[in-house]
């Protein structure tokens, strides 16, 4: 990945930064609500089909977004190889690597991993943005992250030491590959961060949104197309169906659309310590309709976790 975009918005106001704050968290946290109720998806289709069709029906409700604004100017070859960059990094390779490296290594292994997201999110940020990153958003960020990390501890203690025996051990021999894979997936997760502060400063959200999907079906057609021949649809029950159309439209344009238009105003580096937000909506989405409970270390980790985002969104310069 390289630096190509420079920065070309003047530096927003309280306001508009206050605006970019809310669709930042709203954003992850729609993310952490769809992650939550997709299980059931998750046990009625396989998981590269379910990708698939989560892109077409993405592209099937915006076409409309594709138009080119009378505005914008043409897109230049580095436009369309970050667009490119933007849904192989962020949609297609994220996907992989997070699903094969869960299935290799253990679920707190995998927290604490994805915990170091805003850290690395502000190391990309320094190095292909030049963004300045003070002390009072590293504390932020070590909150983030140690508020995750606690979280993905916490959830250890819930676990009970049946279903250990070969399983276990299969997953122990494998766990540095799944490790290496959920990494692979937090310097993906950064990039998108990264390069879609960068497309902003050229794009609108939804053209970038729209794009990368089309993107993202034309990735995994293969794959889909593949899976699709060997499944039968008619197991596949309306409820199932109707929970499918939410998690496109939440996973391919809403979220996709919120995380773009907080970008345009807010620096990569900060946005990155809003992924907190997606543990913790999960977390209340399981609560509230899963029927699943907090213990008091989780409601701890969380508040460190919003801590970071408190300390990260004050108002006044950061040195």
């Amino acid at each position: 990945m390289t630096a190509v975009l420079p920065a070309s918005n003047s530096p927003p106001n309280n306001s508009q930064l206050l605006r970019g704050y809310f669709f930042l968290a709203l954003s992850m946290s729609l993310v952490g609500s769809y992650v939550a109720l997709s299980k059931p998806l998750a046990a009625a289709l396989p998981v590269l089909l379910l990708a698939w069709l989560r892109f077409g029906m993405g592209a099937l409700a915006m076409p409309h977004w594709l138009v080119k604004p009378a505005t914008e100017v043409p897109m230049t070859w580095r436009i369309k190889k970050l667009l490119f960059l933007e849904s192989f990094l962020g949609n297609f390779l994220f996907t992989l690597c997070m699903l094969y490296g869960v299935s290799l290594t253990s679920a707190v292994s995998a927290g604490i991993i994805m915990a170091t997201i805003p850290a690395m999110v502000a190391l990309l940020s320094w190095v292909f943005l030049r963004e300045r990153v003070g002390p009072r958003v590293w504390t932020a960020i070590g909150c983030a992250a140690f508020g995750i990390g606690l979280f993905a501890i916490s959830k250890s203690e819930l676990a009970t030491p049946s279903g250990r025996g070969l399983e276990a051990n299969v997953i122990h021999k494998n766990e540095w590959l799944g490790n290496l894979l959920v990494f692979a997936a937090v310097v993906c997760e950064a990039s998108y961060a990264v390069i879609g502060k960068q497309l902003t400063g050229a794009l609108t959200p939804k053209r970038i949104t729209a794009l990368i999907n089309v993107w993202g079906f034309v990735l995994m057609t293969p794959f889909g197309v593949y899976t699709a021949l060997k499944f039968d649809f008619l197991t596949v029950r309306p409820a199932t169906w109707l929970l499918l159309v939410f998690y496109a439209l939440a996973a391919s344009v809403w979220t996709v659309w919120l995380w773009m238009t907080g970008l345009k105003t807010v620096p990569a580096v900060k946005a990155g310590v809003f992924t907190v937000m997606l543990p913790i909506s999960a977390a209340l989405v399981g609560v509230l309709a899963l029927g699943e409970t907090l213990t008091g270390l989780q409601v701890l980790a969380f508040s460190i976790a919003l801590a970071g985002v408190v300390l990260a969104t004050l108002p006044g310069r950061i040195k």
